[in-house]
């Protein structure tokens, strides 16, 4: 898969139209959508901005146990996390600035507006959807590798700062390295 898109977005990525691309209704069943990897994580596209003229995405996360998605924020976008299966410590801003650390269990719902920064591990094999505004849900094909099923024999993720900061930029939100949380 090229990269080339993050300096010109117009040459793709190009996905398998999975999704119809435009507002009409449609179902999918479990482990249909698009997906992609990235951090060692299985991310699926259940709706995009395409299909909600760019108000909000779903996203389905399968995430194994470790995996700790870097400080960050985004500029435009609100972000939602309802765990289905697992343990997820999400780590956020509260609006006085100070830091949180919460550990959701299945059921368990947390909300991040934009401007907030945060993060979250993994703490036990988790599953997870979310809702993000704006079309976000792209980032993580952008960032990611297409594939149609994590496996095993996937490779491990290797940061590759420039491709981040290209994507992250793409997408109107910052990683934030040097932010550091309570109890990580």
């Amino acid at each position: 898969m090229s990269f080339e898109y993050l300096i010109d977005p117009a040459k793709g990525p190009r996905w398998k139209g999975l999704l119809p691309g435009k507002p009409v209704p449609y179902v999918l069943r479990r482990g249909e959508g698009e997906h992609a990897m990235l951090f060692g994580d299985l991310f699926t596209v259940l709706l995009s901005g395409d299909e909600t003229e760019n108000q909000f995405g779903i996203i389905v996360s399968e995430s194994p146990a470790g995996d700790v998605i870097p400080t960050h924020s985004h500029n435009e976008t609100h972000e939602t996390f309802y765990v289905i299966e697992g343990r997820v410590r999400l780590f956020f801003e509260d609006a006085e600035g100070a830091k949180q650390s919460q550990l959701l269990t299945p059921g368990d719902f947390g909300y991040v507006p934009a401007g907030f920064a945060h993060a979250y591990q993994i703490v036990e094999d988790a599953r997870m959807m979310g809702t993000l505004s704006g079309g976000f849900e792209r980032f993580f094909q952008h960032m990611g590798t297409e594939t149609d099923s994590a496996t095993k024999d996937q490779p491990p993720f290797v940061p590759d700062f420039p491709r981040m900061q290209a994507a992250a930029q793409q997408h109107n939100m910052r990683f934030m390295p040097d932010f550091r949380w309570p109890d990580a």
